[in-house]
């Protein structure tokens, strides 16, 4: 996809360490059964309407399962001028490295 960043979760991981903002656009139910801890939940569809709850004066990490739905947010947020980087892998690849998740509806 044009102008969608991205980091591996490597990467994300060193990033957390300083507090970044992780946003997660999976499903309530995709979040709730493992998420990356910390990580706001605003499932894609409701990027646009909930636009305001995302930082716009700092850095953003957007995650799903597997990172093509984090790239459609990233392309919408960059294009509204936020500084956002897609997670490639996602979640999913997240939970395959053996990386902690937090469960339940709650960022953690």
């Amino acid at each position: 996809m044009p102008d969608v960043p991205e980091i591996d979760i490597a990467v994300l991981e060193t990033q957390m360490a300083a507090g970044v903002v992780v946003v997660d656009v999976r499903e309530d139910d995709e979040y709730t059964d493992g998420h990356v801890s910390g990580a706001l939940l605003i499932p894609l569809g409701t990027v646009p309407e909930r636009f305001d709850e995302i930082p716009t004066d700092q850095p953003v990490y957007v995650i799903c399962a597997r990172g093509s739905r984090s790239a459609r947010a990233v392309q919408f947020l960059r294009a509204k001028g936020v500084d956002a980087t897609n997670v490639a892998g996602g979640t999913l690849a997240w939970i395959d490295s053996g990386r902690p998740v937090v469960t339940g509806s709650q960022p953690g």
